[in-house]
């Protein structure tokens, strides 16, 4: 486990759909905490030495009988403990309480009735609105706690151990719909786990840098730049930790947006001064996906291209034994999380390079994420419009025109990409939405052009918000930008002569189309 702050707080995941929320308000209040699985161990808990514990909630029945639980052990760390929902149904059954499944799941929100003298609920409201989501019902509290919350339908709502620091909650203190359950999670890290609350991205860049050079010693560092946030936040680090020893390698695959391979270049080498190799391959790119249509075998086409050209020009430096990546902390949470690897929507780019290079990894930013990316990436000083650039698709442009990839079919698209960026900057909305972009579609539509009919391409127009990409709602654009978009797109592009908006959030959609 990693040791990157001296006060951290262990979440124990159930499979909870709030999970990452919840380590999202704790880190909000500047205490770091990291999510684990919730049958790593006590051996692995010691380790971790946690300041507190929380115990996520989760689909599953506690009388279920696989049902996923935690050694009672882990109660008599002297380490405050909060369980929520199926945390605290848990914590319930293996003392000796009543949990039984309730005639109708509750959903919803709920009045509590709180007792504002326990440390949980202190400073706030005697009522509170909190968010319900449980299918089990706690009928009678286990021996040992008294309760100190409840609501019309949940006479046990919230329950305080008489001796220990051990709490547990029926509602979801994490999501908006409980207005003051950050209050109650402060509570809990400050009042009751008694943390400082000093967690910050300076402090985290000190640490990293620290750690960095001390894995690396006189060693080389290659790492493969894109021009995205992930990799310039991570390439600035590393350089900041190692200087001259790291060399970027930028793979220019022709499926760029405008002037994007000319910005990393100026951006990196010019004006941070580090070594970066630039391989123009937009020719050996479109060679191979000639004629391809399915996404996933862009995305195939693609990967293995970039690892290839990666790996050649990687084997030219002298020395190297580590490969830094810009892995978010997301991506690890997939990977050790109770529900496990999510079905496979898409196939990303981003292979084992480490194994194939036989190097090992520098991953800095695997405990962040995204905005604490972003955030962090200011503390280094990158220019803001790089930091808060939208996220841009490894494969590029290729998985945002649908059917076969050209070079006219890129010049197109380009164009009304940067059009669409233009405007969203010009408007001030470009801050407002997580991303906005063009997709050329394979459909062609009757126009008419001052007195001459066309026969041309149609762009659909995404734009959504979101806080991590992992759900996202389309943005309500203003008719105003969404009119002058398409006013200059069919005005100004050759080749497209209609616009449409797509308004599908995620769920059910994904954000790009293929």
């Amino acid at each position: 486990m990693n040791d990157v702050a001296h006060e951290k707080i262990l979440i124990l995941d159930f499979g909870s759909q709030y999970t990452q929320l919840i380590a999202r308000r704790v880190r909000e209040s500047k205490v770091y905490c990291e999510i684990h699985r919730f049958d790593i161990g006590l051996d692995k808990i010691r380790e971790f030495s946690p300041r507190g514990i929380i115990l996520s909630g989760g689909p599953s029945y506690v009388t279920d009988e696989n049902a996923p639980m935690v050694s009672k052990e882990v109660y008599d760390l002297g380490v405050p403990l909060l369980g929520i929902c199926y945390g605290m149904q848990l914590t319930t059954h293996l003392f000796g309480g009543e949990v039984c499944k309730a005639d109708h799941r509750e959903y919803g929100a709920a009045r509590l009735a709180c007792d504002t003298g326990a440390e949980l609920f202190f400073g706030l409201d005697e009522s509170q609105e909190v968010w319900m989501s449980h299918g089990d019902r706690i009928d009678r509290e286990p021996e040992g706690f008294a309760v100190i919350a409840h609501t019309a339908n949940a006479p046990v709502a919230a329950i305080k151990h008489l001796t220990k620091p051990v709490y547990g909650i029926q509602f979801h203190p994490e999501v908006a719909h409980t207005p003051q359950g950050t209050e109650m999670l402060e509570n809990f890290l400050f009042r009751i786990c008694k943390v400082a609350g000093d967690w910050t991205m300076r402090s985290f860049i000190q640490e990293k840098l620290e750690s960095i050079r001390e894995e690396v010693g006189n060693a080389n560092v290659v790492c493969g730049l894109s021009g995205g946030v992930d990799s310039s936040v991570t390439a600035k680090l590393v350089h900041e930790a190692v200087g001259d020893r790291l060399t970027c390698i930028f793979v220019d695959n022709g499926l760029l947006r405008q002037g994007e391979a000319e910005k990393v270049m100026s951006s990196y080498a010019d004006h941070f001064q580090m070594k970066v190799i630039k391989v123009d391959a937009a020719t050996h790119f479109l060679d191979k996906l000639k004629g391809i249509t399915d996404p996933q075998e862009k995305r195939k086409i693609i990967g293995p291209a970039f690892v290839d050209i990666f790996i050649e020009e990687a084997k030219k430096i002298p020395n190297v034994k580590f490969l830094a990546q810009g892995t978010l902390y997301p991506d690890v949470i997939e990977s050790v999380s109770f529900a496990g690897p999510s079905a496979v929507i898409k196939t990303h780019h981003n292979l084992e390079l480490g194994d194939l290079l036989n190097m090992d990894l520098i991953e800095p930013l695997r405990e962040l994420f995204k905005d604490e990316a972003r955030a962090l990436g200011e503390e280094l000083g990158i220019p803001h419009d790089m930091v808060w650039r939208h996220p841009f698709p490894g494969p590029g442009l290729a998985i945002r025109i649908l059917g076969d990839v050209t070079e006219r079919k890129l010049s197109v698209l380009r164009l009304a990409d940067a059009i669409i960026l233009e405007e969203f900057k010009k408007s001030d909305y470009y801050k407002e939405v997580w991303q906005a972009f063009g997709v050329l579609l394979p459909v062609k539509s009757v126009g008419v052009m001052g007195d001459e009919r066309t026969y041309e391409n149609v762009l659909a127009l995404r734009a959504v918000t979101s806080r991590d990409a992992m759900t996202a709602n389309f943005a309500p654009i203003p008719y105003e930008l969404l009119t002058t978009i398409s006013n200059r797109v069919i005005g100004e592009v050759r080749g497209i002569n209609r616009v449409v908006y797509d308004i599908t959030s995620k769920p059910p959609g994904t954000i790009e189309w293929e």
